[in-house]
């Protein structure tokens, strides 16, 4: 029986190739295609152009052998998942992962999660990635020991306090969003304002407990804060504020940046009689899922993170691209939105 003759194997366009369609070098095509040195513009439409007509794509294998490099970098986080995730693991970590893999897409760069150290028990090490972006690292945070130690390129969300405070940082003003809820508190007529802060040595909690005692000082207010672990998540955040509305019955306001405790502190001054807003205000940080999904819906904060994202996502790629690159960048000014725990006036 005789076969039927096979179509010929259509060769693999390569970089060669488009370099002698736009009559260039390779070098230039393959700089114009990855945007690491400087192309003019025409020739870098050109290239496209022969790109598109010719039907080429990269090899991935071939392009990390030949930079030794992975073109992948990965999201760190030491916020456990208890309040860093939310609801059906939608919340403030996953909406960085979310907008921060596109953004490193468009760039033609992968992102991982690695989730908390404690989870994964997987060592950086073995980790085949170019960078990585820390999400608002602790003070004390081993991972941020580990990286460095290892030479990769890392930035942070948010502002890193301690030895290592070196480290590139997008900016999330975390005392102007403390401020701003503050100052919402009070135009609603809290007089008696309680915050309420993770244990962990994050920066955002530093500057949000020198902004309250600031406020407090300047207004004659007993400065109240309370601190919880984050690992106990919103449950040990309810048991802890129930215990602080009963030791402070004149408490009428609480500032908790941590949706997750926010949401817990809804449920405790629920339990100890208290209505929301009349009698007590809540207010957070994070306009997400637990915010809005809390009854009545807590006033939050968008703090824009789609552009935090990218812009950590852009300074980490300054950063191999150039070996350096600007200590940081400020993200976007928070925006207040007033909602069912506000009286509105």
């Amino acid at each position: 029986m005789s076969r039927s003759p096979q179509k010929p194997r259509r060769a693999r366009v390569t970089i060669v190739d488009i370099a002698r369609e736009v009559g260039v070098s390779p070098a230039t095509v393959s700089n114009a295609l990855s945007g690491r040195r400087y192309v003019d513009a025409d020739t870098r439409e050109r290239v496209k152009a022969a790109v598109r007509l010719l039907g080429y794509t990269p090899n991935i294998s071939a392009q990390r052998l030949r930079t030794g490099r992975s073109e992948m970098i990965a999201l760190f986080s030491s916020m456990p998942f208890a309040v860093a995730a939310g609801p059906s693991q939608l919340g403030f970590l996953m909406e960085i992962a979310a907008v921060a893999a596109a953004a490193a897409l468009e760039r033609g760069m992968a992102l991982v999660l690695v989730p908390p150290t404690e989870k994964s028990g997987r060592p950086i090490e073995s980790l085949s990635i170019d960078g990585a972006i820390l999400v608002e690292p602790a003070s004390d945070d081993p991972d941020v020991v580990r990286l460095r130690k290892s030479g990769l390129p890392i930035v942070s969300i948010g502002r890193l306090n301690g030895a290592e405070a070196e480290v590139p940082y997008v900016d999330l003003r975390s005392a102007e969003t403390v401020d701003l809820l503050l100052n919402h508190l009070d135009e609603q007529g809290a007089g008696h304002i309680a915050l309420v802060l993770g244990a962990s040595r994050r920066n955002s909690y530093i500057e949000a407990e020198s902004v309250y005692r600031d406020f407090a000082r300047a207004r004659g207010m007993e400065p109240i804060i309370l601190r919880t672990d984050e690992s106990d998540g919103e449950e040990g955040a309810y048991r802890a504020i129930r215990a602080l509305l009963a030791e402070h019955p004149r408490i009428d306001g609480l500032c908790v940046p941590v949706d997750a405790f926010a949401v817990g502190a809804n449920r405790a001054a629920a339990e100890a009689g208290l209505r929301v807003p009349e009698d007590i205000r809540i207010v957070t940080r994070y306009d997400g899922l637990r915010a809005r999904q809390c009854r009545p819906m807590l006033t939050a904060v968008d703090l824009s993170l789609d552009i935090v994202a990218a812009q950590a996502v852009d300074l980490l790629l300054d950063h191999l691209r150039q070996g350096d690159g600007q200590g940081h960048v400020a993200g976007p000014r928070p925006t207040l939105i007033p909602r069912g725990s506000s009286v509105i006036r």
